[in-house]
């Protein structure tokens, strides 16, 4: 009789597995057995053979485990990409959820201009076109853009057109300094500070557009914009260059040369860009105003200049390359 084969009962409880199992913590002495069988305590069971088999674990060869884990590698592998799938499909889904209602925050986005596309400063485009302190003004013939004395706010830029700057004295004597046109500055003293008073008289010599800068717009422009500041310092050079010329003109020139000078400028010759040999009709007061001369005088110099081809004039004033032979000639 095997003793794998029996359980025991003992007090109402089953013993199932073998007495002789030596790890069978419940596991009754021999004596004790027989004392309580003779007792009837203790009564034996048959029990079926395979019903508590005892199996050996088989060991497994290096190349069996080796093989287990890698199976086991792979199974874990194949799970976690299935459960990888299963939430962007997942992720997806709510995506599409929440488009049909509100947009959620990876959705949202913010408009960002290109740095390419970004709008660049074009002075060109800012002394052409009104905007924040700038307007244009049409002005006709002989219209006053501001007097002598009056209160210098703004600065003026000429588009279109010829402006006559005049002084006058306190005697009442009238005296043409300037003669300013297109792309030239008007009225610029203001942006210094110490002028709050217009020193001079501008009046339109032709149908005339301006451009009207306020000063705390130029001074802003000029600060920020360095596009515009160095067209505005290259036109106070020349400028004041000019102003020289004319001071060296008057000191050390004839009046004939100082007339033939002044019509080459009203025709831009000798300056960059092609000249206007055609000018406005000019009066022979306003050319012994800019000369510093009496009218018989450049009436004379007119006459003579005409004479020997040097200008035609029959309602408009028609000036040859050949006048700056006079203003050359020592």
């Amino acid at each position: 009789m095997s003793a794998t084969k029996y359980g025991a009962r003992f007090c109402g409880r089953n013993y199932s597995r073998a007495l002789s199992n030596p790890f069978n913590k419940r596991m009754i002495s021999p004596q004790r057995l027989y004392n309580l069988f003779k007792t009837g305590q203790f009564y034996i069971v048959k029990i079926e053979s395979n019903r508590y088999p005892f199996q050996k674990r088989k060991k497994l060869n290096r190349k069996a485990k080796d093989l287990a884990v890698k199976t086991r590698g792979k199974d874990r592998l194949r799970r976690r990409h299935a459960a990888a799938r299963q939430q962007a499909s997942m992720a997806k889904q709510r995506g599409k959820t929440l488009a049909r209602g509100m947009p959620g925050a990876a959705d949202i986005v913010i408009p960002r201009t290109p740095v390419k596309k970004l709008r660049l400063f074009d002075p060109g485009v800012f002394l052409a076109q009104a905007g924040l302190g700038r307007t244009i003004i049409d002005l006709k013939k002989r219209q006053v853009v501001f007097s002598q004395g009056d209160a210098a706010e703004a600065v003026y830029y000429i588009q279109r057109g010829k402006i006559k700057l005049t002084v006058i004295s306190k005697g009442g004597k009238e005296a043409t300094i300037a003669l300013l046109g297109e792309g030239d500055f008007l009225g610029e003293e203001c942006i210094a500070g110490s002028q709050r008073r217009r020193m001079a008289t501008a009046v339109a010599f032709t149908e005339s557009t301006v451009l009207k800068i306020d000063r705390k717009e130029m001074v802003r422009a000029l600060h920020e914009q360095h596009a515009l500041s160095d067209i505005f310092v290259s036109y106070l050079l020349a400028r004041n260059a000019r102003v020289q010329e004319d001071l060296v003109d008057q000191l050390f020139n004839s009046s004939e040369k100082r007339l033939a000078r002044t019509l080459l400028l009203l025709a831009q010759i000798g300056k960059e860009g092609e000249p206007e040999t055609i000018i406005p009709k000019v009066s022979q007061e306003v050319l012994a105003e800019m000369v510093g001369t009496t009218r018989a005088r450049v009436n004379f110099f007119m006459n003579r200049f005409r004479k020997l081809g040097f200008i035609q004039y029959n309602g408009k004033l028609l000036i040859h390359r050949s006048l700056l032979s006079v203003v050359l000639h020592d």
